[in-house]
């Protein structure tokens, strides 16, 4: 059992290395437009991030670029 969730995490991560690498160096713009002026410094800070939270990145990168903040507020406003 050790052995099949070692190997599930390591797939996982893996995947994750394989979306990490091209989201950082031209899906982190479309998704955060500061992004934009990163240095190298900051693409090595998120790498382990972007690994760690593929399937969230992938998401956002596939849709659409900027989400809309939902609270209390904006709805009220949109009324």
């Amino acid at each position: 059992m050790i052995e099949i969730g070692l190997g599930i995490i390591a797939l996982y991560l893996l995947v994750g290395i394989f979306i990490a690498i091209p989201f950082v160096f031209a899906g982190a713009k479309k998704v955060d437009p500061g992004a934009v002026e990163g240095t190298w410094g900051f693409k090595l800070l998120i790498i382990p991030g972007a690994a760690a939270l593929w399937p969230l990145i992938l998401k956002r990168w596939m849709g659409k670029a900027h989400p809309t903040e939902c609270s209390a507020h904006r709805r009220a406003a949109r009324r």
